[in-house]
């Protein structure tokens, strides 16, 4: 009985040495991948924000939490209260724009996150997806270069363009089988106007 305690005892200590040491090496793997990882999103970031805005020399950064701009868009009423950051964008001192990073929890496979780039007199610039997990070949069209669907916001101003799909009243061509996320696409935009027009389009 003795012997088969003693067997039990060097398993489990054996099983306890084995877990200690995977568990070291997936925090090593982590923290070593996690860098690289932030490093390439921030860089995609960067990158978006010179596509989505005017020539700039100088960015000025806040954030505004979510929460705070549901109350003036319904279509937010379920949305996570994360926050949204804003650029502001100046060239020469003068303000040439300002790009909002937003998202919407609404899309096919989840939460999208974009860049909006608005014009001081409320038209939009341009539009990046930083972030989606929509179908590929479907979906996925809503990025730059993939389909004409994030052409039609170029030059709109949301104050007469009205961001929903046709299919709901507004004034967006949906995205061939892919109404959901058009539609999650034009609440994210949404979003990022109110925010716009809630902050006099810059940073106070």
């Amino acid at each position: 009985m003795a012997k088969i305690q003693s067997n039990f005892k060097n398993i489990l200590l054996c099983l306890l040495l084995i877990s200690g040491l995977l568990a070291g090496v997936l925090g090593a793997v982590n923290q070593l991948t996690q860098t690289p990882i932030e490093q390439t999103k921030n860089a995609k970031k960067e990158k978006a924000i010179k596509q989505v805005l005017p020539a700039f020399d100088n960015l000025k950064q806040t954030k505004t939490a979510a929460n705070t701009v549901r109350e003036n868009n319904p279509l937010k009423k379920e949305q996570a209260a994360d926050s949204l950051t804003v650029y502001d964008a100046y060239k020469s001192g003068k303000w040439v724009g300002t790009a909002i990073e937003t998202f919407t929890d609404k899309g096919f496979s989840g939460r999208i996150r974009l860049i909006v780039g608005f014009l001081p007199n409320g038209n939009i610039h341009k539009i990046e997806v930083l972030e989606h997990k929509e179908t590929p070949g479907l979906g996925d069209k809503m990025e730059t270069g993939k389909s004409p669907f994030p052409n039609q916001f170029t030059g709109k101003n949301p104050a007469a363009f009205k961001l929903s799909v046709k299919k709901d009243g507004g004034d967006v061509d949906a995205i061939t089988a892919a109404t959901i996320s058009s539609r999650a696409y034009c609440d994210a935009v949404q979003t990022a106007y109110v925010v716009f027009t809630k902050q006099g389009g810059k940073i106070k």
